[in-house]
């Protein structure tokens, strides 16, 4: 079985999949990769299995280093992607020659990277995935300079293509991110603040959410509770779900969110927009489309 010898993992690496859905009833979260688009996308590329393990980065910094000759691919946030001196590119099929080093940068746009290795991380599952949940603390550990990782046996047809285009157009734009209209939007003065005007990330934010803010320079307002309506009683809470507690400043519940919450969820992101929603970063500024 061939391995990657993990040098450094940067600020955040963790083994991620599709998740272990079904087990929220039980007051499991799903978990699984933040981006999901990137993930199904870095499989594809070396012919694995979606439902594969690979590793998902934060902000860069991963270096690993392959005892045998191992097909890799990476996706996501905008990088620079090294084996040994030499540039491979994002969205690519490549090949790590023994002992050679693959290194990730720190992203120029986005917040999160996905390493697919042809057979996939081969970690032992927890409930039937070997995501990490950082919430819960289910799956393996985060990743950890030393760690070894075994490489397993997910491939099955031999990939049909070995690069896809990559976006470029990403810098100086508002991000914008379809939503439906939540359960709970009676329980804000009105709901359609959400879709007015810009918001902007913060630095709160983390596999499990991301706070959003009105930027310095915009006028509009936060989102106030209704006061004369009673206080809600937790309640079951879905992935992409926008929560306003009690300041007004919405949250964005990612990956690894809590399966209950008893704030008011006005509205919640399409699937497409999820994956949008993992790649922020403090200060990206970002609108939402009612759907």
């Amino acid at each position: 079985m061939s391995t990657l010898e993990v040098i450094t993992p940067g600020p955040l690496a963790t083994i991620q999949d599709l998740g272990r859905s079904g087990y929220a009833h039980l007051g499991v979260p799903v978990s699984g990769a933040a981006d999901l688009v990137s993930l199904r996308l870095s499989n594809r590329l070396v012919g694995n299995h979606e439902s594969a393990a690979v590793i998902e980065t934060t902000l860069g910094g991963l270096r690993i280093r392959a005892d045998r000759e191992t097909i890799i691919a990476v996706t996501g946030a905008a990088t620079r992607v090294m084996i040994d001196d030499a540039p491979i590119g994002l969205g690519v099929m490549a090949t790590v020659k023994p002992g050679a080093i693959l290194s990730i940068s720190a992203p120029t746009w986005g917040c999160r990277n996905y390493l697919a290795v042809r057979g996939g991380i081969d970690v032992p599952a927890v409930l039937g995935s070997r995501s990490t949940d950082t919430l819960s603390g289910l799956g393996p550990p985060a990743i950890a300079a030393g760690d070894t990782l075994p490489v397993g046996n997910a491939a099955s047809a031999w990939p049909a293509a070995t690069f896809a285009p990559v976006r470029t157009d990403h810098h100086h734009q508002v991000v914008e991110l379809d939503a439906v209209t939540g359960p709970r939007h009676a329980h804000v003065v009105s709901h359609e603040i959400l879709f007015t005007g810009v918001w902007e990330a913060s630095a709160e934010a983390d596999r499990v959410g991301v706070r959003l803010v009105r930027p310095e320079s915009s006028a509009a307002p936060l989102l106030e509770h209704r006061t004369e309506l009673p206080e809600l009683l937790s309640e079951g809470v879905a992935h992409g779900s926008i929560q306003i507690p009690p300041g007004g400043r919405p949250v964005i519940f990612l990956a690894d969110h809590p399966v209950t919450g008893g704030y008011p969820v006005v509205a919640v992101l399409t699937a497409a927009a999820l994956s949008q929603a993992a790649q922020l970063v403090a200060g990206d500024l970002l609108r939402f489309r009612a759907r």
